[in-house]
């Protein structure tokens, strides 16, 4: 969420930021409300003065035996009218704050202008791509031959979508969670183990509402949201807290399955591996003074890259441009792999920094070693990494002409098998 001060002083800047992104806001309409809701406090205040005022004239003129009832009529006049102030006040309040929600955040004055993926900037790019002689196969044929993912079985029981990982194929998939989360805690991540499912009002606070509604699951009975992310049980971790400076940044690495529907997702990209419904993935997220955040940023990048090093699997690096970034980001970095199977980009992880964003719908703040106000923490997340395409890239990278599996150096120790077949 951005501050009002800040959208009422620079409307055009902010109309031009959602409109770099693809989305339009209501300014108007968030300046209307926000007037009428300064016009009602005015009035109120002015009334509760009276009423008090009134109040007590009532107590004087009783007290000399005189007639009150001329200012006890006014009083129940002004009563009724701050009782409809009070409940206009929490309707204009209620479509402000709904207003407020849809404004998405401001892009970083280095984030490229464009509305497709052809326009995000390719930044780094590391490895080279596998030659062979024969057309390499995609995962989808490898995992089915091996016996190690079951798709056929993950659609009978649970849908399209929902996979069965089998035997090594399953060791596989906790090797690397364990092994994402090892290198994390090198790096000063603490570990979280999170809840799967969380309320609106963690949902609102990452800013999956309202935004990302029809990609969520839902158990609407209880009014929960199964997670996409771990970035969201995670950052609201720290809701309505705050830190002291001199402990910034704060750092947490987070496993979780992810639930998302993928609506309106079809075609050949979600075929295999490409595009599940429920899928692993370790997350990285920090909490970090305004100053530093976009150094936290290039560090948080890093520590995704060096993974996918250690894997030796090839990769790039995408700047993402303003149309292809998304609601809540002020900058963010796309790691896509090279799917030698399939000879195309898998994305990996997104590194992406929130600045204020965030942590304004959260009420996340830190209190300056100086003293003084409390101010708002940035956010950033990333994922490090995204297991299913990481999986696929692995098994398309490392397949061997007669169907094996090479299993990458840096798992021997987590497996305790170098090869699959």
């Amino acid at each position: 969420m951005l501050d009002l001060k800040f959208i009422r002083e620079n409307t055009d800047r902010v109309r031009q930021a959602a409109e770099a992104k693809g989305m339009s806001v209501d300014i108007d309409g968030i300046i209307a409300a926000d007037d009428r809701r300064h016009t009602l406090i005015q009035e109120g205040e002015a009334l509760k003065a009276r009423r008090n005022q009134v109040s007590a004239q009532v107590g004087k003129v009783k007290k000399v035996g005189g007639d009150a009832g001329s200012l006890i009529r006014e009083m129940e006049s002004v009563k009724d009218r701050i009782q409809a102030i009070d409940a206009e006040m929490k309707e204009v309040e209620k479509s402000l704050n709904g207003l407020m929600l849809s404004v998405p955040n401001i892009p970083h004055a280095s984030v490229p202008l464009g509305n497709t993926p052809q326009e995000n900037k390719e930044v780094f790019a590391w490895g080279e791509k596998p030659v062979s002689e024969e057309p390499m196969r995609p995962h989808w044929e490898l995992t089915e031959k091996l016996g190690i993912i079951d798709f056929t079985r993950g659609a009978k029981v649970a849908g399209a979508g929902f996979p069965f990982y089998v035997g090594k194929g399953a060791v596989l998939e906790r090797a690397l969670i364990n092994f994402f989360l090892d290198k994390a805690a090198e790096h000063g991540y603490r570990e979280l183990w999170t809840p799967i499912v969380v309320n609106e009002e963690s949902a609102r606070g990452t800013g999956q509402l309202p935004d990302k509604e029809d990609l969520m699951y839902v158990a609407e009975r209880d009014g929960l949201f199964l997670i996409p992310t771990a970035e969201v049980p995670v950052s609201n971790f720290h809701r309505d807290e705050s830190f002291q400076e001199k402990d910034l940044p704060v750092r947490y690495a987070a496993y979780t399955p992810c639930f998302r529907r993928e609506a309106g997702s079809y075609g050949k990209d979600v075929r295999g591996l490409n595009r599940l419904h429920q899928f692993d993935k370790v997350e990285l997220v920090k909490f970090v003074h305004p100053e530093t955040s976009y150094d936290e940023l290039d560090s948080l990048r890093a520590d995704a890259e060096r993974l996918l090093q250690l894997l030796g699997l090839p990769y790039r690096v995408l700047l993402m441009c303003t149309g292809d970034m998304g609601f809540t980001q002020s900058k963010k970095f796309d790691l896509e792999v090279w799917a030698p199977g399939q000879q195309r980009w898998l994305e990996v992880s997104s590194c992406s920094n929130f600045e204020s964003f965030q942590a304004r719908r959260m009420n996340i703040r830190f209190k300056p070693k100086a003293g003084g106000k409390p101010e708002f923490v940035h956010t950033l997340n990333g994922s490090a990494l995204a297991l299913p395409r990481v999986v696929a890239a692995l098994i398309e990278h490392y397949q061997t002409p007669e169907g094996k599996i090479i299993v990458p150096k840096a798992l021997h120790r987590y497996t305790g098998f170098e090869v699959i077949g």
